[in-house]
């Protein structure tokens, strides 16, 4: 006959799922502090003056440089997008884009810099085209930042053609209700 014989040990118990505890709170807030101060102070890559926008911090740039326009004026930045028009722009002048995706069913809203390039009408809408810019202050239905560009040229659709929300920031408008008793 085999008998065996656990004794359990609370407080050791206790202690170990404390020590646990006690260790997964502070990762959790290590965390929340390089989400608040670390990420948002070092947002994009820099080479040489230049900052590379990428699919992860597409939209995190993108609010951070309108919300605070005057901090960003002479930044040189390089990224990839798509030609965008709208019927009011100067022919000098045209969006480069990015799709943003605002629900799990793929619907998106079309988010990006207002760029001037003196040979802008030379560029078929929808071309993919990676540019070197400077920000300047410009105006649009309101001051808004403006892509100075230095360096044009055609490039494929990138593979992370999407970009998502900035963090922590964007409320879809689907998600609104209306209240149509008003």
């Amino acid at each position: 006959m085999f008998v065996c014989n656990f004794k359990i040990n609370y407080k050791k118990i206790f202690k170990i799922i404390l020590i646990l505890l006690f260790i997964a709170g502070f990762i959790m807030i290590g965390v929340a502090i390089y989400r608040t101060f670390i990420r948002n102070a070092d947002i994009a890559t820099n080479t040489n003056d230049v900052y590379t926008i990428d699919s992860n911090n597409y939209t995190n740039i993108l609010k951070a440089v309108h919300d605070d326009l005057d901090t960003y004026i002479g930044q040189k930045i390089h990224f990839i997008g798509y030609v965008y028009r709208v019927y009011d722009l100067q022919s000098t002048e045209f969006v480069l884009a990015r799709d943003m995706l605002i629900s799990s069913d793929y619907q998106s809203l079309v988010v990006g810099f207002l760029c001037h390039y003196d040979k802008a009408n030379n560029l078929k809408d929808g071309t993919w085209v990676d540019i070197v810019g400077e920000i300047k202050k410009g105006y649009y239905h309101g001051d808004i930042p403006i892509i100075d560009i230095t360096a044009i040229k055609e490039t494929t659709k990138p593979a992370d053609s999407y970009v998502y929300p900035p963090d922590d920031y964007y409320i879809p408008t689907s998600s609104l209700i209306y209240n149509s008793s008003c």
